[in-house]
């Protein structure tokens, strides 16, 4: 199963600074801005401005793991400036983060190598989570900026967007079932009722 998860918020707000404009100082990937900190924002790293088309981003991938299950994931990027996108996608929860091709871990996150160019106005990057071995409900955070690729530092747009991941039974521990359901857990009262009924009948007819 695969879930699709649409952009939470818009360039500015709760976004990654991850493809610098200027030089490109961070073209190399960033993490810490995935959006799972609120109060770190592209505004106040000064890496750069924004103003262009603001992308949708969304993180694919199963939202329903086993306990030490690898699932594959793919955070990826659709419109804004269309030119050339970064990421950085983190994890809240005692799961690992692996990169795939393209990527790189830094401190537990999950970042670009390099920007990767946009086909048909998509760009995608995959990695993979580890659930951890008992049960647990993760949450990924994700952050996707698209970039006008003019190596300055105004006409880029990031967007965020999270994806909770259910491992085992949630960590809720659940309830064992007793193989009877709710007929065997009512029918201890309807046999006596039933047995109750029939007794004054017969104590009528004895009558």
């Amino acid at each position: 199963m695969r879930s699709i998860l649409p952009s939470l918020g818009v360039a500015g707000a709760l976004t990654a600074c991850l493809v610098s404009g200027s030089a490109f100082a961070y073209a190399t990937g960033q993490t810490g801005y995935s959006g799972k900190d609120s109060s770190l924002t592209c505004a106040s790293s000064m890496c750069h401005s924004i103003g262009g088309a603001v992308p949708t981003v969304s993180i694919e991938g199963p939202a329903t793991l086993e306990p030490g299950q690898t699932g594959t994931y793919a955070f990826v990027i659709t419109g804004g400036p269309a030119v050339r996108g970064g990421f950085d996608v983190s994890l809240d929860g005692a799961g690992t983060l692996n990169p795939g091709t393209g990527s790189k871990k830094v401190s537990g996150e999950i970042t670009h190598t390099q920007p990767k160019p946009f086909t048909s106005g998509t760009v995608r990057f995959d990695f993979t989570l580890v659930a951890p071995s008992t049960g647990t409900t993760l949450t990924l955070f994700g952050a996707g900026n698209s970039t006008n690729g003019n190596g300055e530092d105004t006409g880029d747009a990031s967007a965020v967007t999270t994806l909770k991941v259910k491992v085992g039974d949630g960590g809720g521990g659940g309830e064992e079932d007793d193989g009877g359901g709710c007929a065997a857990a009512g029918g201890a009262p309807l046999l006596g009722a039933v047995l109750m009924l029939l007794g004054a009948r017969l104590r009528r007819r004895d009558a």
